[in-house]
């Protein structure tokens, strides 16, 4: 068992801690935020994540896991000391690190005897060089620590399943006694450990979100050629995902990424590269290609109803993805303003995310926790989310609630059939239309 503290009560600290102390360890979770760990400390969950509550409580219960904002005691009582904290994009495109910084400073100057400072955010590569050079100019004494570097690899609205069955972890250690702490902690999740050094560690996490990202901006491209073409993307994707060299995962055609990750990691990996010297112009398209593809929708709208002055259009989905109330870059922030600014009256359907929605979009829309009654009287019907409760529609119950049975589908929920069938407008990504 070891004593661990958490800097950070977002996605990457709070799960990664509560998982920690699920397999046995005694860990602490600090956040400077007192409204995060009053909530915390009172059973509330600050973040929707499934399955997350019930491990908290669990651990808590258990006497593993307790929350402060105690940060100078909790590094102090702490054999290693994890760094979940957020790392945003900043203006430039870069990472912004303030917060990874000042962690590393509050740790120099609580630092008491040998610790292990692990970054598990996303952070640029010479990022643990940093840390080390503040922890040490923080010192009083010559106390001896390690840096490591963790990434996380967790999905929004599977990460306890993502931590608790681990593809991978990536340990990249400034000394191999370190290093072997942080491979016993990750023991009790039966996964496979690749060791590195620090800088390899943070060119892994990148370099795998960028290429994810691709995999979805290429399907998305080829979906458009496929509309022009006649060709259907779903069965061009079926048959590319056969090749074992390939492989089936993210290939699926729609209105792009959004969400904590995919977008800032891209916009880093690039401003890493410019740093060193080097043009990565493939990840360059990746991001147009993305931000292009979120308006497919409204395209496809105005081309059945040119004009959506005093129009009332049915918003299906507002988080990126399903399973959260994450809006991080989510194609709804780009869609629905458009949507507003050519007269439309919104009504949004959401199951998790529409306080979060609330901020970005005040009362200028419409909120409906109820599927069909975002639909009723509806000219045209947009789905932005894959939402079960939108997979779950009968179609045929869509075209009566609509005023006008025309639905826009970024996420090709549907089969072509089935929406022919009901006698649908049906416009899709990378798919013939039904008209």
């Amino acid at each position: 068992m070891k004593k661990i503290a958490v800097m950070g009560t977002g996605y990457v600290g709070l799960v990664s801690g509560t998982c920690f102390s699920e397999v046995g360890n005694q860990v602490i979770c600090c956040d400077i935020d007192e409204s995060k760990i009053t909530m915390l400390n009172e059973g509330k969950i600050p973040i929707y994540e499934p399955g997350l509550e019930e491990l908290v409580k669990k651990n808590v219960d258990a006497g593993r896991l307790s929350f402060s904002t105690n940060i100078s005691e909790a590094i102090s009582e702490s054999n290693v000391i994890y760094i979940g904290v957020g790392t945003p994009m900043a203006e430039s495109g870069e990472a912004d690190l303030t917060y990874v910084k000042n962690v590393a400073k509050t740790v120099g100057e609580n630092l008491n005897r040998y610790k292990i400072i692990v970054n598990k955010s996303t952070v640029p590569v010479g990022t643990g060089k940093l840390v080390q050079q503040i922890v040490k100019e923080q010192l009083q004494e010559d106390i001896e620590f390690d840096v490591v570097s963790n990434p996380e690899f967790l999905r929004e609205g599977s990460a306890v399943a993502d931590t608790m069955n681990m593809e991978r972890a990536v340990i990249g250690a400034t000394s191999e006694k370190a290093a072997n702490i942080i491979k016993q902690l990750h023991e009790p999740f039966n996964t496979k450990i690749i060791s590195t050094n620090v800088e390899s560690a943070e060119m892994i996490k990148y370099a795998s979100n960028a290429f994810l990202a691709t995999k979805i901006s290429f399907i998305n491209d080829i979906a458009n050629i496929c509309e022009r073409v006649g060709a259907d993307v779903t069965k061009v994707a079926e048959g590319m995902g056969l090749d074992s060299r390939i492989g089936a995962k993210f290939l699926q055609a729609g209105i792009g990424y959004g969400g904590s990750c995919f977008p800032k990691d891209t916009q880093a990996l690039v401003h890493i590269a410019e740093q060193v010297g080097y043009d990565f112009k493939m990840v360059k398209a990746v991001i147009e290609t993305n931000q292009h593809q979120k308006m497919k929708v409204v395209t496809k709208l105005k081309d059945i109803v040119p004009k959506l002055q005093g129009k009332k259009i049915a918003v299906l989905g507002l988080a990126f993805k399903p399973n959260t109330d994450d809006m991080r870059d989510a194609p709804s922030l780009d869609i629905i303003p458009a949507l507003l600014n050519e007269g439309a009256t919104i009504t949004a359907f959401d199951p998790i995310a529409i306080e979060e929605a609330k901020h970005h979009f005040g009362e200028r829309i419409h909120y409906s926790l109820n599927v069909e009654e975002t639909l009723k009287g509806a000219e045209a019907c947009l789905i932005l989310t894959d939402w079960q409760e939108v997979l779950d529609l009968d179609l045929k119950k869509v075209n009566e609630l609509l005023k006008q049975p025309i639905v826009i589908d970024g996420r090709n929920c549907f089969k072509l059939e089935d929406a022919e069938e009901a006698n649908l407008i049906y416009h899709s990504i990378g798919r013939p239309d039904v008209k």
